[in-house]
């Protein structure tokens, strides 16, 4: 795994603390290759070329946020072209999807803008938080798969 169970875990607890959002969630997560993540977003968003995160949104009401999937030859290829370490760019890709499992999206600029705000405070709020009694949400990673409608974005 590229990045700690428990990091990833912080990371959503901080994302649902800044959003006013229950911690009692489950999300699945799939690290996965290229040609995995192609194939799903040929199959769902019917674009022919990998991407670096797809969500796939359940039944948040229920508590069952959805399932995220990371590319992590797209993550690695995109943390080298920014300068940054792969666990940056996976946190960063973890968040973003987690935001579309929440409700957002990112198909205007300004939408954009916005989900990288929303991001951008769960990271500040991380930093400036004791560490959390990691216990209060149930947050299952690796998970078992896609299993509904894809919102990832595509690698800039």
């Amino acid at each position: 795994m590229p990045i700690p169970r428990k990091r990833l875990r912080e990371l959503l607890d901080a994302l649902l603390a800044s959003e006013g959002r229950s911690p009692e969630v489950e999300l699945s997560l799939v690290f996965c290759e290229d040609d995995f993540i192609h194939a799903l977003n040929r199959d769902y968003r019917h674009k022919d070329r990998p991407t670096d995160v797809l969500s796939f949104p359940q039944d948040g009401e229920a508590g069952l946020l959805g399932d995220l999937v990371i590319s992590v030859p797209t993550a690695r290829r995109q943390a080298a072209s920014h300068g940054h370490p792969l666990a940056a760019e996976v946190e960063w890709l973890f968040l973003h999807g987690a935001l579309h499992l929440l409700g957002y999206d990112d198909s205007t600029d300004e939408e954009a803008d916005e989900m990288d705000r929303r991001a951008r405070r769960a990271q500040a709020l991380l930093r400036s938080s004791p560490p959390r009694d990691l216990d209060r949400g149930s947050t299952s990673v690796p998970g078992e798969g896609p299993s509904g409608l894809d919102h990832g974005r595509e690698p800039g």
